[in-house]
């Protein structure tokens, strides 16, 4: 009885709220939610859905934490120099929620691991800074009818993309067939640290509305934010007929 009290106490600002309600919060409780990259995205991103009471969170990342990850990845602090991204991320979830059940895999996500990995999550979060890694996501997304949503950030800029493939709609190859020459990303081109934190705080939003089914969610819509201009663009991404997906 205590428990459930501590629980409603926690959560009583979003229970309150008429789309959300104790209906939508055990949603959010018993949600199950793959995140892969523990970057400038991934952090503020896992760190809301904790937050929010997400119940599990699958997390995927192989790197360790560096000097210069600590301008915007918020989970780490200079402690954790040297260590696994997702062993800090871990405990720093725990943290912040015990009852949040953590599934880690310390692995660069692969053809041969994707579908063991994947396999027990709907909502997939893209936080990863490669066209690579993104395309394979995406296909495996499209081909399961997973979740998608999806970020990327450079410079001033970020961009926020959802896909649910459950329903007749666009993908990422629609939006961006083939990979372009230049990556465009943190390493290459530099990072306005608050961008990170906006764009994954957008993206941890996307997902507690999907979770709880809201009307006016993002899915098939690219919305593109520029810090310099304090400026949102939203617009729709069309199915490509050509997409080699056959979306």
């Amino acid at each position: 009885m205590k428990d459930n009290i501590k629980q409603f106490e926690r959560f009583e600002k979003q229970i309150i709220l008429k789309k959300i309600g104790f209906i939508g919060q055990k949603k959010i409780n018993s949600a199950k939610i793959l995140v892969i990259g523990l970057g400038g995205l991934g952090c503020p991103l896992i760190t809301y859905l904790a937050n929010s009471g997400v119940g599990k969170i699958g997390i995927v990342d192989f790197d360790k934490v560096e000097i210069t990850n600590l301008n915007r990845q918020t989970l780490f602090n200079t402690c954790d120099l040297g260590k696994f991204k997702s062993d800090c991320a871990k405990k720093a979830i725990g943290k912040i929620n015990k009852k949040v059940n953590v599934v880690s895999y310390k692995e660069k996500l692969t053809k041969k691991n994707i579908k063991r990995i994947f396999k027990n999550f709907k909502i997939i979060c893209d936080g990863t800074d490669n066209f690579e890694t993104r395309y394979l996501i995406n296909d495996y997304c499209v081909k399961n009818k997973k979740i998608l949503i999806t970020s990327a950030i450079s410079k001033f800029d970020g961009h926020l993309m959802k896909f649910n493939f459950n329903k007749k709609s666009p993908c990422y190859r629609c939006f961006m067939p083939e990979k372009p020459l230049l990556e465009n990303n943190c390493q290459a081109e530099g990072i306005f640290s608050p961008v990170a934190g906006i764009m994954g705080s957008l993206q941890a939003s996307e997902v507690l509305k999907t979770i709880i089914s809201a009307r006016d969610d993002l899915n098939g819509n690219l919305v593109v934010f520029n810090a310099l201009k304090t400026e949102f663009r939203k617009s729709i991404i069309s199915i490509n007929p050509h997409c080699i997906n056959k979306c």
